[in-house]
């Protein structure tokens, strides 16, 4: 049996769609349905339950033992200002997650997210530069900072299971789209141009030229191959216990998503690609004021550092968003809305 909380959600319900295409079927997942329109992400997928959250916690000791918990569950909205929530949600429910797989020694690979990193203009997972600048990059941080010090506790006898911390960055792709402001800017992109005939992106702040601002995107493809890799470690006697960066290594600006979006849309239409010059002199790509709602809350640039997941032997070919964009809303364009 396979565990995978917050299954319903955008990577989660990618993670179990991938473990369906290896043949999984016996997989649990949990998660809050309270926004019932996250169902749709698993309709056509394949399970053997399904567990409320809250639930969840009060039947752990009666559950089969996993095989491998993925732990995708969690508050990911970054404008969530309730502490109190945050901290119970993403902190308190990891760590009882955690010591009930330590205690059925069983490999834990759970969500943590560059958003630990802040306003920090290095990305390499060193608690120097670890710096939130929200309570969900706070929310983050605790639980890993509780992981370093299990592990460093436990030296070379090690943990009584892998567990493994995976700091994933601008994550886009399928099955995001009850994410609502949260989902990516691809996605939100696609809906502008099918409402409006052009994308938005914000203008120039801070030192960064309009629509300059740079992101580490990631494939959620690319996401889950990670987490797959991570588990069949595992299953073969490897620990690698640890916080890793998941993003494509790569730094990309706004424009360059933009761009992708623009260009798949036009050739969905039978019109020709264009140079990003173009397309903004077209008004098909226009900039709006930076909003002061965000100032001094954005991070404006980040770029993971995949040394240390390259040094334990992931391999992962992460793409760029000219291709990985492209093929996201050429997916998007099969649906029958956004």
């Amino acid at each position: 049996m396979i565990l995978v909380t917050g299954g319903s959600g955008f990577i989660g319900s990618n993670l179990v769609r991938a473990l369906n295409a290896q043949g999984e079927r016996d997989i649990i997942v949990v998660d809050d349905l309270t926004t019932g329109d996250r169902y749709q992400n698993l309709v056509d997928l394949t399970i053997a339950d399904y567990f409320d959250k809250d639930e969840f916690l009060t039947r752990l000791e009666s559950l089969p033992r996993p095989r491998v918990v993925f732990h995708q569950g969690a508050c990911s909205d970054t404008m969530e200002h309730d502490g109190r929530f945050m901290m119970a949600n993403n902190y308190r429910w990891s760590r009882t997650l955690f010591d009930w797989c330590q205690q059925e020694r069983v490999p834990l690979i759970y969500a943590s997210s560059a958003a630990v990193y802040g306003g920090s203009e290095q990305f390499s997972e060193r608690p120097e530069h670890e710096h939130p600048l929200n309570v969900y990059g706070y929310s983050k941080l605790l639980f890993d900072q509780i992981v370093r010090q299990k592990i460093r506790a436990a030296g070379p006898a090690r943990l009584q299971a892998p567990v493994i911390g995976l700091r994933y960055f601008n994550v886009y792709g399928p099955r995001e789209q009850h994410k609502g402001r949260m989902a990516s800017v691809a996605f939100h992109q696609v809906g502008q141009w099918r409402a409006e005939g052009f994308v938005r992106l914000f203008g120039a702040w801070n030192g960064w030229q309009e629509g300059q601002q740079s992101r580490d995107f990631v494939h959620v493809d690319d996401v889950v191959s990670v987490n797959l890799w991570f588990a069949r470690q595992a299953a073969e006697g490897r620990d690698h216990s640890g916080v890793y960066n998941c993003g494509s290594g790569r730094a990309q600006t706004f424009n360059e998503v933009a761009q992708a979006v623009a260009n798949t849309m036009r050739k969905s239409q039978g019109q020709a690609e264009l140079p990003l010059a173009e397309l903004v002199a077209q008004g098909l790509i226009r900039y709006a004021p930076f909003p002061d709602s965000l100032k001094g809350k954005y991070q404006s640039y980040t770029q993971a550092d995949l040394s240390e997941l390259r040094a334990v032997g992931c391999n992962v070919d992460f793409r760029g968003v000219e291709s990985g964009v492209a093929d996201y809303v050429e997916w998007l364009i099969q649906k029958p809305s956004t």
